[in-house]
């Protein structure tokens, strides 16, 4: 078994540096928009009638670049979840 001594300085760097490349590729991951399966899977529904449901609520921003195919905005999908979400007690 290795041990590696480092000064104290020198480690929180090392954890600065490996948070940041954590962000950076969490944010590359994370699309904008997303298809309805995507969707589904996001909000945890099983019916693509649910999703065309909060569509035409206009809960879920969504965009429609081809007649059949439909894109959802990762962003409001969020919104949604967080508008919805209960304190515990």
């Amino acid at each position: 078994m290795q041990v590696i001594c480092l000064e104290e300085a020198a480690f929180y760097s090392l954890i600065e540096q490996v948070v940041a490349r954590l962000k950076e590729t969490h944010n590359e991951t994370k699309d904008k928009w997303v298809s309805d399966e995507q969707a589904m899977h996001l909000l945890n529904i099983k019916s693509k009638t649910t999703l065309q449901k909060l569509r035409d609520e206009g809960k879920v921003r969504f965009s429609q670049p081809q007649k059949k195919i439909i894109l959802y905005d990762r962003d409001s999908i969020d919104t949604y979840l967080e508008q919805n979400a209960r304190n515990t007690f």
